[in-house]
């Protein structure tokens, strides 16, 4: 019976429906989409050159946001040929096993980038709340060790729910209403006991959001008592712009992932659930790079001069 239970799983197909009930939008999405995929790589892959090549930049934030770019770059990879493919073809059926490893992937992306901002909201209360200490504090071992707990953790949370996706049977073809393969409709696919599966969700979801998100609420709490109590106007907003683009990236991250979460499960409701989903997965890998640049002079220089010596040796 578990042989044909399995056999009965790998011959089913999910239907990633994306935006197909918007047919006339097909090509002006894909052009789109394909756009801000080619900028996002592109701010990515030049975030981690610029932070590498400029010895100015060799500090724990831009350690920490170089990984964070790379983590971008991850995610968006992982998600967006298949939502482009979709956009032009007919056929939107994914294998199951296709879908689960594009969700497990995702996973990793995802927690440890909740991790990985977490640990960037420390590094910024360190640096404002204790300067003097900061630099014997966040130690180049520090640093590699909190990236490598991000990432740790991130690959753990993927083993456990994709353990817990692959214990289970299903017994038809379901049609998904977004472009991205997600836990729930797994479940709702199931034929089997799904119990387990939804106690793992729980623990680990809830334990990624809530954790970091308390680590970073935490920071900023001790971050703005300290900012209060400096005497000098130059020292406040220096404070401030230290830790603006942070505090900026950090609420687009968690006001999306948040306000997906308290979408109510209903028909109408999809449409915002995939415009959610777009900004969350398409627009944030994107933004984070410019967010982090905008303000950076540093950035900025390192950049025109990696122009200038482009377009001379040209």
């Amino acid at each position: 019976m578990p042989s044909n239970d399995k056999n009965q799983s790998t011959a089913i197909v999910f239907i990633l429906l994306g935006f197909s009930e918007y047919p006339e939008l097909q090509v002006p999405l894909f052009l789109l989409f394909l756009t801000i995929y080619v900028v996002s790589v592109l701010e990515n892959v030049g975030m981690i050159v610029i932070i590498k090549i400029n010895p100015k930049l060799h500090t724990p934030m831009y350690f920490f946001l170089k990984h964070l770019s790379f983590v971008d770059f991850c995610y968006s990879t992982i998600v967006m040929p298949i939502l482009l493919e979709n956009l032009v073809v007919e056929d939107r059926s994914i294998a199951i096993k296709a879908c689960i490893t594009q969700f497990s992937f995702g996973i990793i992306c995802v927690t440890t980038e909740m991790v990985m901002l977490a640990v960037m909201a420390y590094d910024r209360f360190v640096a404002i709340c204790y300067p003097l200490l900061y630099t014997g504090s966040m130690s180049p071992k520090l640093c590699a060790l909190l990236v490598t707990m991000a990432y740790s953790w991130g690959l753990i949370s993927s083993i456990v729910l994709t353990y817990s996706l692959l214990v289970l049977s299903f017994c038809e073809s379901k049609v998904i209403n977004n472009f991205v393969c997600e836990y729930s409709v797994f479940l709702s696919a199931s034929c089997s006991d799904k119990h387990f599966s939804e106690i793992m969700l729980f623990i680990f979801a809830n334990l990624s959001v809530f954790c970091t998100l308390i680590i970073i609420l935490t920071s900023y709490l001790l971050i703005f008592i300290t900012i209060l109590k400096m005497h000098s106007a130059r020292g406040r907003y220096k404070a401030f712009s230290t830790c603006a683009s942070h505090l900026t990236a950090v609420t687009i991250f968690y006001g999306t992932i948040l306000f997906l979460y308290c979408i109510p499960n209903s028909k109408n409701s999809w449409l915002v659930v995939k415009v959610g989903s777009v900004f969350y997965i398409v627009v944030i890998p994107m933004l984070n790079p410019l967010i982090y640049s905008l303000r950076n002079k540093d950035v900025k220089e390192t950049f025109r001069k990696f122009m200038d010596f482009k377009m001379i040796s040209q």
